[in-house]
């Protein structure tokens, strides 16, 4: 079973002294040529600073962001889970992942990256900025990713469960995927009644992951991931027959 998770905006700096981004040694070997074209577009607009500023909708404080892209061939890399930062991230802490759990996170977890489309956990991947909403001229993210990234999920041949934002659900979306559900995230309060979160809902995305790639689980599907939740005091719940609910603390 596969859990994609979205990317973050912001990314840890630095890297693996020597290496550089090597589209080959990316997982989904077929999305080669689609991520080679966005690379490229995307170096070729950090060239100009203004229009990088317009197309990545960046603020005042966030003008590192253009050089970062204009290196991001050259730049070092590290692995996907290790490189993105912020709520969700945080709250999973791969980089204190004992072994085991880090090997489960490498053969399960995808991050489905707007710069590369879907990559592994442990794929290395340069610093850069780029969102499912970015204007890169001439080349639509949704339409460039779309069908691509979408054939490549399918092909896996395995249940997925989907914790991706509606954004970047649009870059590849799971309609050739048998057995896949999105992960839901509400809070509970004292009447009952469920209310969705916003950073509490990528906090609880995080914990749950961590949870999982610690408990040594590899449910090989959905119903499997229900029973170990079930066993493991997780409030994950089916509310849909392409929706499972989990309830957060927050």
């Amino acid at each position: 079973m596969r859990v994609i998770l979205p990317p973050s905006e912001t990314k840890r700096d630095g890297g693996e002294a020597g290496s550089t981004l090597d589209l080959e040694r990316l997982s989904f070997p077929e999305l080669t040529a689609a991520r080679a074209a966005v690379v490229r577009a995307t170096v070729e607009l950090a060239a100009d600073a203004e229009a990088t500023v317009r197309a990545l909708k960046l603020g005042p404080k966030q003008a590192d962001e253009v050089p970062r892209n204009r290196a991001l061939a050259e730049s070092p890399t590290m692995p996907a889970l290790h490189r993105y930062t912020g709520v969700l991230y945080d709250a999973l802490d791969a980089a204190s992942l004992p072994a085991d759990a880090w090997e489960r996170a490498r053969r399960s977890v995808v991050v489905h990256s707007a710069l590369l489309g879907p990559v592994g956990a442990g794929d290395p991947v340069p610093a850069y900025r780029l969102s499912h909403d970015s204007r890169l001229p001439g080349l639509p993210l949704k339409r460039h990713w779309r069908a691509d990234a979408a054939a490549a999920l399918a092909a896996l041949g395995e249940p997925v469960l989907d914790l991706r934002s509606e954004g970047y659900v649009g870059l590849g979306p799971l309609d050739g995927v048998a057995e896949a559900a999105y992960l839901r995230v509400v809070a509970e309060g004292p009447d009952g009644r469920r209310r969705a979160l916003n950073h509490f809902n990528k906090q609880g995305k995080g914990r749950f992951v961590r949870a999982l790639l610690l408990s040594g689980a590899e449910p090989r599907g959905l119903e499997e991931l229900l029973d170990w939740a079930s066993g493991a005091g997780v409030p994950l719940e089916r509310t849909g027959e392409r929706e499972l609910t989990l309830v957060a603390e927050h």
